[in-house]
């Protein structure tokens, strides 16, 4: 067979030949076009990529001249999310449920698919198990087989309803194993687990984020997180729920300041692991979040209060010393920045100039 006049003989390359040959034909490809000045791209693996955070972390990946590997099953994400990056020749989706195994070549993995609203979660809290916890084994196994960094996207629920304020990473948690919300809580704590034990058995280089409340556009508008609810029901004029008294806190963080985050554990040396906290430790109560939006959108919505979910917890604020000394990271965007940005998106999607990619909203 004569080969083609473009392909390359890699024997024949002003390269080391013998050396490459020890870690692969891959990695040999790439120290080539090194050589040659060509520079190379790291592909990365976003699962969930189509989510709300998944969506904005491959946008993040794409603008620093990476190639994103989207796997998403669209239990809970949406096309058009990423509907601007579908013709590249950098971005690729791939439909994928993460309970079954799945294999590519990548250099790093960024482990995010799982549903994040208790509205979604707790539809189906069996499969929610399943995708964090069998998503996890699946995702490290891979990561093992590539000798690669993986990312795990864990989050504030790990602390439950914590009994100490504000809370560190030290802190093991005050959660309900057999919950409603369990099925969230306590898969997210076993994830961990595997990772750490990943690390400890397979020296496998992991990053573990604890996500706090995070909000911005491509939010579900039907997710019944607090942020979206509130948004949605004042552009709509709709009485704004409020569950328990509204005296309970949270912190909010914008996507983009979280997404920093995710970039800058990910560039640390395999030395450091976490768990690490990402949030903004700017504390509200859910009144004074209702108020603020009511104010930013001009509604005359009326508050209503409803019943407390079981286990929902009283206050949740995040201590980010630790992503502060190690990361360098602090949040940026205010409350009423991110709340604006993010009240414009919903304005938009429910006056209807995107529907036609595909998102539902009533």
């Amino acid at each position: 067979m004569v080969p083609h006049e473009n392909a390359i003989n890699w024997e024949k390359r002003d390269v080391d030949v013998v050396g490459l040959r020890e870690i692969g034909k891959r990695d040999y490809k790439c120290a080539h076009l090194e050589q040659r000045g060509w520079g190379v791209k790291k592909r990365v693996l976003v699962t969930g990529g189509a989510g709300f955070l998944g969506s904005h972390l491959s946008e993040r990946l794409l603008a620093e001249e990476n190639e994103v590997l989207c796997l998403d099953n669209f239990a809970t994400g949406s096309k058009s999310n990423i509907y601007p990056y579908l013709g590249r020749v950098d971005f690729e989706l791939i439909r994928h449920d993460v309970t079954f195994p799945f294999y590519a070549e990548v250099d790093e993995i960024y482990n995010l698919a799982c549903p994040a609203s208790p509205i979604h979660y707790q539809r189906d809290p069996v499969q929610t198990t399943k995708t964090t916890v069998h998503g996890a084994i699946n995702m490290l196994g891979l990561a093992k087989r590539l000798k690669c960094k993986i990312f795990q996207a864990s989050t504030s629920e790990i602390y439950g309803d914590p009994k100490i304020h504000p809370q560190n990473e030290d802190y093991w948690g005050n959660v309900n194993p057999i919950g409603p919300r369990s099925c969230y809580d306590e898969a997210k704590r076993c994830a961990e687990t595997l990772f750490f034990d990943y690390r400890r058995q397979h020296s496998l280089p992991i990053k573990v984020a604890r996500i706090f409340n995070t909000y911005g556009p491509r939010m579900h508008p039907n997710d019944g997180r607090v942020v979206s609810n509130f948004i949605v029901q004042a552009l709509r004029r709709e009485p704004i729920t409020i569950y328990g008294d509204g005296s309970q806190t949270r912190s909010f963080c914008y996507v983009d300041d979280l997404i920093e985050g995710f970039i800058r554990l990910m560039a640390t040396t395999e030395d450091f692991t976490g768990p690490v906290n990402l949030g903004n430790p700017r504390e509200f109560t859910i009144k004074e979040l209702a108020e603020k939006v009511l104010a930013l959108t001009g509604s005359r919505s009326e508050i209503t209060y409803l019943p407390l979910p079981t286990d929902d917890p009283q206050q949740r604020k995040p201590n980010i010393s630790l992503a502060t000394e190690r990361l360098g990271w602090v949040p940026k965007v205010p409350l009423a920045d991110g709340l604006e940005k993010t009240i414009a998106y919903f304005d938009r999607l429910l006056s209807g100039e995107v529907r036609e990619l595909g998102i539902i909203t009533a």
